[in-house]
């Protein structure tokens, strides 16, 4: 979600599809649900207020633009699920908003101050090192992406590269650019404020409470690229079933069987629009989380996000009781493009029974 020249043919793309006249089918048969079996609630389209003859438009789309798995829950009951719901793949940049999970708890526990300055916490960099400026950045601008911190990070795309300010033209908090330095620090501020391993946790308060029956450490590692910079990426290979209920348990504001796991408040301040990610057609980011709000074009808000990549999308619409997961295989080369996974959204959105 970086490319502003993509985001506005998606948009338009959008507005064709969602304005386009959809035939509402009568069928009772539920859509082909593939995939291994698990604890997940399974129900029709039609109990979910979708129509299963228009949702066979967005299958034959999905099944042409090269998409390894997607999903539908409405009210946390599965009404679609397409390919390999049960197979591991990089989640990419979806690996922010986990973290901002964690942050949510052990902020809430006292653990993490997020008025500590990087001063504060004696964080620094490889040479060339922090500036004193640049060390007054606070933790709650690094969740912001509005650190003003602009040193080489590891994991950084090309794009993300080419577009990066240059060092000290912002002070901290007064300037948003999606920064990988932040989202790469926070993992370290993590890790030393807590005394706990960013893996082990997510697996502690999150993984077993929500039931992830794919999850494993092992799955997980730290992306060094030590010549750049000190901070690792911390990258996490999930399923889609188990991505699907980290989007969940933010749709029911942090509650899982009756317990609080991620605080409301800190749910709501995550969702918060802090600044505009695309001013053009309203796009904003909050803290780790991509925000739509209600007036977004074409009905694609109020809602949140995360994209990982373009392709791998993490969806979620509170208000509709929604939550969308797609992926790709992105361990092998691709053709799947971000206009066509919007394409996808629009088309199963398209389905909903009048």
């Amino acid at each position: 979600m970086s490319d502003h020249s993509t985001r506005s043919r998606l948009i338009a793309l959008g507005a064709i599809l969602l304005g386009a006249a959809v035939p509402i089918g009568c069928s009772d048969d539920p859509v082909s649900f593939d995939g291994s079996p698990d604890d997940l609630e399974y129900i029709t389209p039609e109990e979910a207020g979708f129509s299963s003859a228009a949702l066979q438009e967005a299958r034959d789309w999905y099944d042409s633009i090269g998409s390894a798995a997607f999903m539908a829950l409405y009210d946390g009951k599965v009404f679609v699920a397409w390919g390999n719901i049960d197979r591991k793949y990089s989640i990419h940049s979806i690996r922010k908003p986990i973290l901002g999970a964690l942050y949510g708890i052990h902020v809430a526990g006292g653990a993490i101050d997020t008025a500590a300055t990087l001063a504060d916490l004696g964080i620094d960099d490889i040479p060339p090192s922090l500036t004193a400026e640049e060390k007054q950045a606070r933790v709650a601008d690094l969740l912001r992406s509005r650190s003003g911190v602009y040193h080489e990070a590891a994991a950084e795309l090309p794009a993300a590269v080419a577009e990066r300010p240059e060092r000290g033209s912002h002070p901290p908090g007064t300037f948003y650019y999606y920064n990988n330095w932040d989202f790469n620090a926070l993992g370290t501020i993590f890790e030393q404020e807590t005394g706990l391993r960013i893996f082990e946790e997510f697996e502690r308060e999150i993984a077993e409470p929500l039931g992830m029956q794919d999850f494993r450490i092992s799955d997980c590692e730290y992306q060094y690229e030590l010549e750049r910079s000190m901070h690792p990426a911390y990258k996490f290979r999930m399923t889609a079933r188990d991505l699907a209920r980290f989007g969940l348990l933010y749709q029911r504001d942090g509650v899982w069987d009756g317990q609080q796991i991620v605080p409301a408040d800190w749910i709501e301040a995550s969702t918060t629009i802090y600044s505009l990610d695309d001013p053009e057609i309203g796009l904003g980011y909050g803290m780790l989380w991509f925000v739509f709000p209600e007036d977004f074009p074409v009905g694609l808000g109020p809602a949140f996000a995360h994209s990982g990549i373009g392709v791998h999308l993490l969806y979620v619409r509170p208000e509709d009781k929604l939550v969308f997961v797609h992926r790709v295989n992105t361990d092998e080369p691709w053709m799947t493009t971000s206009l066509d996974v919007l394409q996808l959204v629009a088309l199963v959105l398209a389905a909903r029974a009048a």
